[in-house]
């Protein structure tokens, strides 16, 4: 009301503005002087002038309304889900393809209004990070010969944006290529392999895949990282089965084979149940899975050899 009046000049034109009675508004800045114990207007003829402590408190005023109108107008972006900062926990192969390649979207269109904060983490871990409340979203993934993931005990929202084929990774020359088309697994059971930890479900994959086919993969190395993987590879250390993302550059000496009997890796997003109403979860949800297929489709390519 001060910052009208100081803006109208007069009660009634003040009333007018804000759909009040001139008496009402007379009883509120009446109110607001025994509050603040000072004079905050002075009549001038017809008019209504601000004292110093009324001019002072109107230019707080404007500053209150003005923040309270951004204020509504950030709630409403949120509501639509153009705005707001969300915390991602995605797995290293998917951070470094499907996480990049969003950035990449927030960053050439500023209008979609959203932000991230990414903390890399394994699946298991990036749902208790999200249990925790610690993330807002997980990206996760879980292969087709292991157990799916639960989230009913954990009340999570568990939406699949893609999947992806794991391949036989092997020298060009080996003499089980045959020609690039796909293999039987059991042919290579007495290859030597190159697996992940035994921390890791992609190991637990390697062994499942193996075990249907009859053998238990004799394994020389163990590496977390998939470019050490195909680095042995093609150093004829042994076979290793890689999904296509975490593929980054092929080595020149390296196939990568399809299986006779597939596996895939299913990769998925989980949120919270109770963030449903969130309409950034939404959008972010479907950034994700876009760049998912883009990230898919894009070719592996190959590195330079190695002189």
């Amino acid at each position: 009301m001060l910052a009208s009046l100081d803006e109208l000049g007069t009660i009634a034109a003040v009333a007018r503005s804000l759909h009040l009675t001139a008496p009402g508004v007379s009883m509120q800045l009446a109110a607001l002087e025994r509050e603040v114990g000072l004079q905050l207007t002075e009549k001038h003829g017809r008019t209504v002038a601000l004292t110093p402590a009324g001019e002072l408190l109107a230019r707080h005023g404007r500053e209150i309304v003005d923040r309270l109108s951004i204020a509504g107008m950030e709630v409403d972006a949120l509501r639509d889900g153009a705005a707001g900062t969300y915390r991602l926990a995605a797995f290293p192969s998917a951070a470094r393809t499907i996480v990049a390649h969003t950035w990449v979207t927030l960053h050439a269109d500023p209008a979609i209004g959203l932000t991230l904060r990414l903390r890399e983490l394994e699946p298991e871990q990036a749902i208790n990070a999200l249990t925790a409340g610690e993330v807002d979203i997980a990206l996760v993934h879980h292969y087709s010969n292991l157990a799916a993931i639960s989230t009913t005990a954990t009340r999570l929202k568990n939406v699949p944006v893609a999947s992806e084929p794991v391949w036989l990774a092997v020298r060009h020359d080996d003499p089980l290529v045959n020609g690039g088309g796909p293999v039987d697994l059991r042919h290579f059971s007495g290859h030597t392999w190159i697996t992940p930890g035994q921390q890791w479900s992609c190991h637990r994959m390697v062994q499942r895949a193996c075990g249907l086919a009859g053998f238990e993969p004799n394994v020389v190395a163990e590496a977390t990282d998939f470019a050490v993987q195909l680095a042995l590879v093609s150093a004829g250390a042994g076979v290793a089965l890689v999904p296509q993302l975490t593929v980054a550059q092929l080595p020149e000496s390296v196939r990568l084979l399809q299986l006779v009997s597939p596996v895939h890796r299913h990769i998925s997003v989980l949120t919270r149940a109770a963030s449903e109403a969130d309409a950034g979860i939404h959008r972010l949800r479907d950034l994700l899975a876009d760049s998912a297929v883009a990230a898919l489709a894009r070719p592996i390519a190959a590195s330079a050899p190695t002189p």
